[in-house]
């Protein structure tokens, strides 16, 4: 089969004053603003969920179980469409309404937001855990025997010394939050697959659409990877470190 291939249709104007590079450029922009909005809520939620699970108290170790295991056994897809669909009807207070007031945009990147930042976060908070419990106990007792809270103990001592241990783990979920986002056209959200394929609809150029999709998407993770890399490189143990060796 022969195909003509064409990257002029880059420049080529869509609407009046909107080339089809312009959506391409939309759709990145979309991309990486969401996945970085839900990265820092499922960061900071999955954090707090983590310690919780470390915690002595009953209730709120529960609490937090139950919270995990049901955002853990449902999938990514069914969580979007129940964010988009059903969550904004059953919302007390007039909060549903509220969502289903906004532009349809708005209530798409809300839907997104939330599924991805949830999904994410359960992830998050198993890896915290996980961290957390993998260090000796001994740090615990002897922080709160030298007369520190249990705040301050996670504060100061078990979550910064954690966090050596947690980035790895963490860098890949930073990576697969952007890679999620692409389920954002599901619920007719243009993110940057879905302007690659709408790209292709109005121009029949599969190739070079898509080509160009798949650098962007690399260069996203690419520059993730980078910005996760100076931050292992900040907070690592000289003395443990390869150089060192």
């Amino acid at each position: 089969m022969h195909y003509h291939w064409d990257w002029s249709i880059f420049f080529t104007q869509a609407f009046p004053g909107q080339t089809y590079l312009d959506w391409i450029l939309q759709g990145f922009y979309m991309t990486v603003g969401v996945g970085l909005v839900s990265w820092v809520i499922a960061l900071i939620l999955g954090t707090v969920l983590g310690v919780v699970r470390t915690l002595p108290e009953r209730v709120l170790n529960t609490a937090a179980i139950i919270y995990v295991e049901v955002f853990r056994s449902l999938p990514l897809l069914v969580q979007l469409f129940i964010w988009y669909y059903v969550i904004p009807e059953i919302l007390p207070f007039g909060w549903g309404d509220h969502i289903k007031s906004l532009n349809p945009i708005a209530q798409q990147v809300v839907a997104v937001v939330m599924c991805l930042s949830i999904y994410t976060s359960v992830r998050i908070c198993e890896q915290v855990r996980a961290g957390i419990l993998s260090l000796p106990k001994g740090q615990t007792h002897a922080s709160l025997a030298l007369g520190l809270t249990r705040y301050q103990t996670y504060r100061f001592i078990l979550l910064p010394i954690s966090a050596r241990v947690l980035m790895p783990p963490l860098t890949s979920e930073f990576l697969t939050i952007f890679k999620n986002s692409a389920v954002a056209s599901l619920i007719g959200l243009l993110d940057l697959a879905a302007q690659g394929r709408q790209l292709v609809d109005y121009t029949s150029q599969p190739y070079e659409s898509f080509i160009v999709v798949t650098a962007l998407y690399l260069a996203i993770n690419m520059l993730a990877l980078g910005v996760m890399s100076i931050i292992e490189k900040k907070i690592r143990i000289p003395s443990t470190s390869q150089e060192a060796k």
